[in-house]
């Protein structure tokens, strides 16, 4: 079992940053590619970001390129987010997650809770 918890979430106005950050513990973080989904109310999950195990494959959506990036820390066991120029869309749930392989599909095989990022326009 791999236990995830996010954390860095809040209310930030357009144009601003956030940068979350994901702790795992439990197996061998280094074990396990990470990704970032989020989800907003009435919508369906959305692949954000991932990173492979040793951090030098990175993938993201086509709708935070260029504004966000992911990276981790496997000494640290942790997994952020650099959030840079936020929009009002950008408002959703924020989930990580853990999986043996790198994928933009939401087939990771351990989760958080989530953490709320939200946008004021």
């Amino acid at each position: 079992q791999v236990q995830l918890v996010e954390s860095g979430g809040g209310l930030v106005q357009a144009g601003g940053s956030l940068r979350l950050s994901c702790a795992a513990s439990g197996r061998t973080f280094s074990n396990f590619a990470m990704g970032w989904f989020r989800q907003a109310p009435g919508k369906e999950r959305e692949f954000v970001a991932a990173i492979s195990r040793s951090g030098v494959m990175k993938n993201y959506g086509d709708s935070v390129k260029g504004r966000f990036t992911i990276s981790r820390d496997n000494a640290k066991n942790t997994v952020y987010l650099q959030m840079n120029s936020l929009k009002s869309e950008d408002t959703a749930t924020y989930y990580c997650a853990a999986g043996k392989v790198i994928t933009v599909r939401a087939e990771y095989d351990y989760w958080g809770q989530g953490t709320q990022v939200t946008v004021s326009s």
